[in-house]
Order: structure tokens, then C-alpha cells, then sequence
């Protein structure tokens, strides 16, 4: 048994409904039809198929948002959006999972949406709606002004989602690392892209293992020493606190100013990776809210994606399915 498990299940339990959570960057809504592939277009060689059903659901930023939702705390997401049939769609799941979405400013681009065809379970197109330009001018102006109006009013924790899509720039970066830093409020970022001097100053960062080799000069092995030290590396050039490298099979690393710790992974099987690191990062700022030690915290993320890495498909746990994997 986990040394900590007591505080960590009292958490789980009883205190996550306290914590307040800002979830700030790119924000999508993954659209799917689902149909059956029976004949050829006589038009053209592409293969016709015939929708059955259709789902949409929360992606990008809105993704974690939805993580934080699920398992209980007070959730608040803030990016930008188009003024379209997607948003609408967008904010009405929103609205039905209890996240406040006022700090989602309306610009002249679409919603970022990604759709995928799927012939039985083979993905056969995606189209995706999107427009990448860095927020800008009066857009970022109110983004920031929501984010400093959340943090005044006592916002725990601030995860930044960065998915390339315009929203997490440098500018807005380096605005929520100082205004949280003034506050002592822990931030945390999902990283993408091989420069990350604009999250510098920032308490933690979480890539994934591709993702640390991504913006190192030589490739880093999946073994802990050699983890290690790319993320210390990465600390020193970029001054960030804490690396937290989520590393598959071989669970996940924590290196801070002091020590590292490495967490080995808990799923018993593993079917599917996707949405495990929305995620971890989800469950690590829920944690640091709150204020769950660090290494504590990333025990409970990597216990979180044990469950999640063990279902099919972008997948997000319930308090109760982490209840019951800390009573395990």
C-alpha cells in the first residue's frame, strides 16, 4: 500500500469539491460520424459510407476541463472560440458537465473542430476546422483580463493546455506564470513544440517522452538516469521548477530541485493511450490545488492513468473509478 494512501483517499474524498481549477489554452471539439463502407463511388475511387450515428465531444483544453469536472472540483476554461454552430455545440456540454466557460472569448475564426469518418473502426478522413494565428490585440487583452479576474478571486491552480492552435503565446504565457507566481499559485503546462522558453518561470511542465526529445539535441533512451538528466537540462536553460516526463510503460518521472522520483506505471493493461495525458496533467493540478505534496500528486496522476490507459478510446475518470483504484 501507497504510504500516503490515507491522505491521498481523504482527498479524493472529501476535499476535491474545495478546489478551484483554470484550465487556460486551445480548446476543440472532436466531432465523429460513424458509418458502414459497402461500395465504391461511381464519381470518384472513394468508398461511400453510409453514417449510422454521430457523437461529439470535448477536446484540446476542454478535454482537461472536462477531466477536472468528472472528478469533482470547481472547473474554469478560458480560450478562444468562433462565433458558429461548434461553439454553440461546444458550450452546451460545457454547460451540462458544470464548467464555467465566460472566459471563452469570441473571435472572428472558427471553433477549432476536428471531424473524423469512421468506416467500422477504421478512420477514414478528418477534417479539421481551424485557424492557428497567435491570439492577438483586443482577443488577447480579454483573455488576460478574465484570467486576472479569475486569479483574484481565488483560483488554486492554473493548467495551460497548449495545443499550437494560437492561444497559449508567448505573451499570455509569460502573463499567467507572473500574475500566479506573485500569488504563490501553482502553474502547471502541457507543452507542445521544440521551444519552451515561453513557459519559463513556470512550477511544472509535463511532456511525455517524445515530447522531452522533441527540444533535446540528442536522443533520450526510456530509462530514468538518462530521463533524468535531459529534464534537469531542460530545467536549468528554460527555468522551470519541476519536469514531470510521462514515460508509457515505464510510468512516469518527477524531477524537481531537490530529487527526482521515478513512479512505475500501475496499469495491468494497456489498450489505449490517448487522453492519458490530459489526464495526468488534470489529476496533478487538481492535486497541487489541493496542495497534495508534489510526489503525492504525481502518484495519484499516475494512478489516474492507469485506469484510463486501460479503456478504449479518449477516456476520463470518474472520482469514483479513482476512489476505487486507491482502494486497490
Amino acid at each position: 500500500m501507497y504510504k500516503n494512501y490515507k491522505k491521498l483517499q481523504a482527498f479524493v474524498q472529501s476535499e476535491i469539491a474545495h478546489c478551484k481549477v483554470l484550465v487556460v489554452g486551445d480548446v476543440m471539439l472532436d466531432k465523429y460520424y460513424f458509418g458502414e463502407v459497402k461500395r465504391i463511388s461511381p464519381e470518384a475511387p472513394v468508398p461511400i459510407t453510409r453514417v449510422i450515428r454521430e457523437k461529439e465531444t470535448l477536446g484540446g483544453a476542454a478535454n482537461v476541463a472536462h477531466n477536472l469536472a468528472l472528478l469533482g472540483c470547481q472547473t474554469y476554461l478560458a480560450g478562444v472560440v468562433g462565433d458558429d454552430y461548434h461553439r454553440t455545440s461546444l458550450e452546451e456540454k460545457l454547460a451540462e458537465k458544470n464548467i464555467e466557460y465566460t472566459g471563452l472569448i469570441c473571435t472572428p475564426g472558427p471553433t477549432t473542430t476536428k471531424l473524423r469518418v469512421m468506416g467500422g473502426h477504421q478512420q477514414m478522413m478528418r477534417l479539421d476546422f481551424e485557424e492557428t494565428a497567435p491570439v492577438a490585440g483586443v482577443y488577447e487583452i480579454e483573455l488576460c483580463a478574465y484570467i486576472d479576474q479569475a486569479i483574484a478571486n481565488g483560483i488554486h491552480s492554473v493548467i495551460i493546455s497548449d495545443y499550437a492552435k494560437g492561444v497559449c503565446t508567448n505573451s499570455v504565457c509569460q502573463h499567467i506564470i507572473r500574475a500566479c507566481n506573485e500569488k504563490e499559485i501553482p502553474v502547471i503546462i502541457d507543452p507542445k513544440g521544440g521551444d519552451w522558453s515561453k513557459y519559463k518561470g513556470a512550477d511544472y511542465i509535463t511532456p511525455n517522452l517524445k515530447e522531452l526529445n522533441e527540444v533535446m539535441t540528442a536522443t533520450v533512451p526510456n530509462e530514468d538516469e538518462a530521463v533524468k538528466k535531459a529534464a534537469q537540462s531542460m530545467k536549468r536553460k528554460n527555468k522551470i521548477k519541476n519536469i514531470m516526463v510521462t514515460r508509457s510503460e515505464r510510468g512516469l518521472s518527477l524531477i524537481g530541485s531537490k530529487k527526482a522520483v521515478h513512479i512505475p506505471t500501475l496499469a495491468q493493461e494497456v489498450f489505449d493511450v490517448s487522453g492519458a495525458g490530459d489526464t495526468v496533467i488534470s489529476v496533478m493540478g487538481l492535486a497541487l490545488a489541493g496542495q497534495i505534496e508534489p510526489a503525492d500528486a504525481a502518484y495519484l496522476a499516475n494512478l489516474a492513468a492507469s485506469v484510463v490507459v486501460a479503456k478504449l478510446g479518449t477516456y476520463a475518470i470518474s472520482k469514483q473509478e479513482l476512489l476505487e483504484a486507491l482502494n486497490k
